[in-house]
């Protein structure tokens, strides 16, 4: 069993790059697939940004809501920038290739940016259950300072739980074959090329996984707990209707994004599918990005306001 492991280690090295198999190896779908992609990123840039502009240039959506929403739609520009245009470029290349370096920095940001995303959630759940629960104090428990204070965190938690996952995924030893059977480096795929026992590395991502994606969906449940109580004591069938619809396009952004999520990497490696978790990294990675803003803005009056105003404005005076 010793001179196993030391043969294991003397024959594990740090590969200078990885292939990225993507969604298919057929030749002919490659340019299917591009044209796909392209398109949809495309769509993710022009839903995202124009809500990250005038949620910041129209006063009236500077308020806490608004201002999530803002960072959301930030996040998802960024969220799908650090995977389709590397996916585009080897579509279009041909070349399936990624240094190592270059996927230790994708995973970083896939998983930045994807605690971040968590906690933001979280924070909008919250500001939701404060503006429906306790609307008589909501400007001095949303005020600036805790507001700000609460997507600060919201990146910073994301910050620190990807450069510990990241550090722990590329400092094991690797050997043998360099590919990954994903279209990005993700911890799972990337764990099955390890060499030895990564039963530790494993642990350590499902318990990093649980604290940064299960913490705030807790914190999640409690917020909509009490939205519904406080919901289910209005009286008339419209009143019900119209608070619920505040907070409706929150509640379908947070099932698509945790429901993907949580199936990917709660559960443990060994029952790892490459073509599952393809499937579903591209919800909340290529699909929720591109459904975010369609969902906020056409569920959302004051979104739509904003952009009547903004369209009915004359270019001069």
């Amino acid at each position: 069993m010793q001179n196993r492991k030391e043969c294991i280690l003397q024959n594990s090295t740090v590969p200078a790059k990885f292939i990225l198999l993507g969604l298919s190896d057929d030749p002919n779908l490659q340019s299917a697939l591009f044209s796909t992609f392209l398109v949809l990123y495309i769509i993710t840039l022009a839903g995202n940004l124009p809500i990250f502009l005038l949620t910041f240039s129209d006063p009236a959506l500077h308020t806490p809501m608004y201002f999530f929403l803002r960072n959301l739609s930030f996040l998802e520009i960024c969220y799908t920038s650090v995977n389709v245009p590397k996916m585009l470029a080897n579509l279009l290349s041909g070349s399936k290739s990624i240094s190592f370096i270059g996927c230790a920095v994708q995973t970083y940001f896939v998983f930045f940016l994807g605690g971040s995303e968590c906690f933001l959630l979280a924070s909008m759940a919250y500001d939701r259950y404060v503006a429906i629960c306790k609307p008589l104090h909501y400007s001095v428990l949303m005020s600036e300072n805790i507001y700000i204070t609460l997507a600060v965190a919201s990146w910073l938690s994301g910050f620190l739980m990807s450069f510990g996952l990241t550090s722990m995924v590329f400092t094991v030893s690797y050997c043998g074959s360099n590919v990954i059977n994903h279209f990005f480096c993700d911890i799972p795929p990337l764990l099955k090329l390890a060499c030895g026992d990564t039963s530790g590395v494993e642990i350590s991502v499902f318990v990093a996984t649980m604290i940064f994606v299960t913490l705030p969906f807790i914190l999640i449940l409690i917020s909509y707990a009490g939205i519904i109580t406080s919901i289910l004591k209005i009286s008339s069938s419209e009143g019900r209707k119209k608070t619920f619809s505040t907070c409706s396009s929150h509640l379908i952004v947070v099932t698509l994004f945790y429901g993907s999520a949580c199936i990917t990497y709660l559960k443990p490696n060994s029952t790892y599918s490459p073509n599952t978790g393809k499937f579903l990294s591209l919800f909340y990675t290529v699909i929720g990005p591109i459904l975010n803003p369609l969902i906020y803005s056409l569920r959302n009056k004051e979104v739509k306001r904003a952009f009547k105003r903004i369209w009915s404005r004359k270019p001069f005076g």
